[in-house]
């Protein structure tokens, strides 16, 4: 399944798979900007993200992280 920006759950479930220890409030949009289109069935074009879709990424990889270390 190929995925885009709008995909911000399950992006931000496969970010917290490869960064699971990682704070990602902690995260620079443009540091997670390329992690995203580094993401193997990632099929979004790089012009794609706006700073609302990155936001909406990294709240769902928080609720990951949070789920996960209770923080």
């Amino acid at each position: 399944m190929k995925l885009d920006w709008t995909d911000f759950r399950e992006i931000g479930a496969l970010l917290f798979e490869k960064y699971d220890t990682l704070d990602p409030l902690s995260v620079r949009f443009t540091d997670m900007h390329k992690w995203v289109l580094d993401i193997e069935d990632f099929a979004g074009a790089p012009e794609g993200a706006g700073e609302k879709r990155l936001e909406a990424i990294q709240m769902a990889w928080y609720e990951e992280w949070k789920d996960e270390y209770g923080k």
